[in-house]
């Protein structure tokens, strides 16, 4: 198919809800049309963290406007749009069941063909639309409920290197800011803190440093912290700076580690890859500190290193109308339907689950 496509994409598996008009033009690449993102951060605030029945409401409430508005910033109405991307999982059953439902009601009422996206894919796909970046690569994904390490080899065809085995790398720096008496979200109110603090003055563990396994470990980190605050309590300011920048440090080395031996593993996979790519994705992939690391990390490997804009690498319908894009261009069979939305949806379907983890971050 070598024709321009439009695709409306609709996400809404967490706390933000979102609606977007992307278009990808004969020569592969994109325009972003529209992209409207409603965050719920103040309805979730007072909790600490995200409210599944909270969130799916909030999803009821606004998703119909979203779509509206995300039409009428592009310009255009249902019908000249070529198909319909919404997110199908991984996520809260509750948000995914209404982005998913209104995106089913719209290509019943219109005749539009559905697709049905894992929102990992539209992960591991941003880079394509943003740079351009050709396969095959490596994605890190760190979100709240991710940390993975991925082989992108094509559009459907994932390896999953490294997951974590506990907490993603969001969650403890959530649980970590919430400890600390941080408000959140907790990404950014660490990173904050970190600014004025003394990296060195804990000496925090390095979770799975050294192994050869690739996976990933934050549980005995966010232990460790909350013994240093209860050693020295009760904590002052700068005490909460120092235990903020030496937690950062001690995620970066690890991150090293981790992230080094991943790409000496794909030099090995693709010796003679000449301009290879690390991607990274999702909400903590804004922190300064990680970005830095990852950056000279790939500088020393001879590596690219790709992080999309912000607003691209945390949840957004851009990357699930891309994802679409991607499938309808390879003229890959729309979704029926029928198609149930999936609270775990593995991006490897080969991928082991671990048995030390139940949550989304390692199954998901």
């Amino acid at each position: 198919m070598t024709s321009n496509l439009r695709i409306l994409g609709i996400e809404t598996s967490c706390d933000e809800t979102a609606a977007a008009v992307v278009t990808r033009l004969e020569d592969g690449s994109a325009v972003i049309e529209a992209d409207v993102v409603l965050s719920q951060l103040d309805e979730h605030s007072a909790y600490g963290g995200v409210v599944p029945e909270i969130a799916a409401r909030a999803h009821v409430d606004a998703l119909d406007t979203l779509i509206e508005e995300a039409l009428a910033r592009a310009g255009i109405t249902l019908a000249d749009v070529d198909a319909i991307a919404a997110t199908a999982g991984p996520g809260l059953i509750g948000g995914l069941l209404v982005g998913l439902m209104t995106g089913k009601a719209i290509a019943r009422a219109t005749g539009k063909p559905l697709y049905a996206i894992n929102h990992l894919e539209g992960h591991a796909l941003t880079a394509r639309l943003t740079d351009g970046v050709a396969f095959p690569y490596l994605m890190l994904l760190v979100s709240g409920g991710h940390t993975q390490l991925v082989l992108v080899r094509g559009v459907g065809d994932y390896e999953r290197w490294g997951t974590t085995i506990d907490d993603a790398l969001g969650e403890a720096f959530d649980k970590t800011a919430k400890l600390l008496g941080l408000p959140y979200p907790g990404g950014p109110a660490v990173e904050r803190a970190a600014a004025s603090g003394d990296p060195k003055r804990f000496a925090f563990p390095r979770p799975l440093v050294g192994e050869a396994r690739l996976d990933f470990s934050f549980s005995g980190l966010k232990t460790a912290v909350r013994q240093a605050a209860e050693s020295i309590a009760p904590i002052t300011d700068q005490d909460v700076a120092d235990i903020c920048a030496s937690f950062q440090r001690a995620i970066a080395r690890t991150l090293m580690d981790r992230i080094g031996r991943g790409l000496a593993r794909f030099r090995e996979t693709y010796p003679d890859a000449t301009n290879p790519a690390l991607v990274v994705a999702g909400g903590v992939a804004a922190n300064k500190a990680v970005r830095m690391t990852l950056d000279d990390l790939c500088a020393g490997y001879g590596f690219q290193f790709l992080a999309p804009p912000h607003h691209l690498c945390t949840d957004n319908a851009v990357m699930i109308a891309w994802a679409g894009l991607e499938r309808m261009a390879l003229d890959m069979p729309p979704d029926e339907l029928t198609v149930q939305p999936r609270s775990r949806w593995p991006l490897d379907a080969d991928a082991k689950a671990l048995l030390a983890y139940g949550k989304r971050g390692a199954k998901a």
